[in-house]
């Protein structure tokens, strides 16, 4: 999955961290009901074929 994966790595948790202060402090008061995909566009790779430059 990783090899796969347009970003050839795995998260850290410093990059999930982020997304978690995002989403929890004041610039992200307008968000609710979302999903965050922190694949590294596994996801996206999958729908739309092979991202890698």
């Amino acid at each position: 999955m990783l090899a796969k994966s347009p970003v050839g790595r795995g998260g850290t948790a410093d990059e999930v961290a982020a997304l978690a202060a995002l989403i929890m402090g004041p610039e992200g008061g307008y968000i609710s009901g979302s999903d965050f995909l922190m694949d590294g566009g596994v996801t996206a790779s999958y729908w739309y074929g092979d991202l890698k430059p």
